[in-house]
């Protein structure tokens, strides 16, 4: 589209900025609870919730506290949440076992939710990072992170968390070929309404380090991900990445990390026209919150200002920690 605009005094562009009136009726984009996904970490135990010091604001919770934060949510209008699991060094094993226990926290965690609120989606994780003694999202063999053993492990992930009642499977492992052996399995096990959203474009970031503390992986991982994780550097990389996915059988795609990839989800849209969603992370709430606790930054305004961006750049929807936060501004 090429603009059309008449010579100065005739265009005065600032007519459509003199009230907040006609700001309102130019806007562009809008902002709504509706576009919301809220990432929780649940944990073992009972009555509990515990901070996560490198993400102000954000708690490890036992599943019963879950359920609280799940019925905050239902009642905020956040449409759907996602679990991640916390598990400790002694959790944690070289065959990954705990990752398709029908019995561990996350699984767990998405029974009780739909029993207390079935109205919310729920959305889940899949990678074996939270159960993994090495803190990959893939087997490691003789320092290899392996894709086709790692590809088996995570079915039989998606099927446990299907049967849990997972509304929306979040494979976010990076692994070749999942996506087609996920949606293959969910079929097969009479699963054919659990949507995948595909950690399409992830890129190995600096952002995720407050994540990490908060599942339990900073002191498990040994290495990076660089070997299946995207190189930051790359953008048409990520298309190929995304069109593979959606050949695979992606309902939805996401782009995370999100404000460092705003040229990644406008490409992504504009390309594929599917629903496009992306995370804004751990390292991206951190730095928002710590600027605010310092009184650098007007937290609240630059909050807002960094989803709105998401949307500006043709998100559908955005994970976010603030998301309780917002829901509550926008209600006012």
């Amino acid at each position: 589209m090429k603009p059309t605009v008449a010579p100065f005094p005739a265009a005065r562009l600032r007519r459509t900025r003199q009230s907040p009136a006609i700001r309102g009726l130019v806007r562009q984009n809008t902002l709504a609870k509706e576009d919301l996904i809220w990432p929780v970490f649940v944990r073992a135990g009972e009555g509990i919730e515990e901070p996560v010091p490198s993400m102000p604001g954000v708690m490890r919770r036992s599943v019963d506290k879950v359920v609280v934060a799940a019925r905050e949510a239902v009642d905020l209008g956040i449409p759907a949440i996602c679990v991640f699991p916390y598990t400790g060094l002694d959790e944690r094993t070289e065959d990954c076992a705990g990752a398709w226990d029908p019995d561990n926290h996350a699984n767990r965690a998405i029974r009780a939710i739909k029993a207390a609120v079935p109205e919310l989606a729920v959305m889940t994780d899949v990678a074996l990072d939270t159960y993994n003694i090495n803190g990959h999202d893939g087997f490691v063999v003789d320092g290899e992170i392996v894709n086709d053993a790692t590809v088996e492990a995570l079915v039989k992930m998606t099927l446990a968390q299907a049967e849990a009642g997972a509304d929306i499977i979040g494979p976010s492992d990076m692994m070749d070929g999942r996506i087609e052996a996920m949606r293959t399995a969910l079929e097969a096990a009479g699963h054919q309404n659990v949507m995948i959203l595909s950690y399409a474009a992830k890129y190995a970031s600096a952002f995720y380090g407050p994540f990490r503390d908060a599942v339990g992986a900073s002191a498990a991982l040994t290495g990076d991900k660089n070997t299946y994780q995207m190189d930051p550097a790359n953008s048409d990389e990520a298309l190929r990445l995304v069109e593979r996915d959606l050949r695979e059988g992606a309902d939805m795609v996401m782009v995370k990390p999100g404000l460092p990839s705003l040229d990644i989800c406008r490409r992504v849209k504009d390309t594929f026209g599917a629903p496009t969603f992306a995370y804004q992370v751990s390292g991206e709430y951190a730095m928002i919150q710590a600027a605010a606790q310092q009184g650098w930054i007007d937290g609240e305004r630059v909050m807002l200002e960094s989803l709105m961006a998401f949307k500006r750049a043709g998100c559908d929807g955005i994970l976010t920690y603030f998301a309780p936060q917002v829901a509550r501004l926008l209600a006012r």
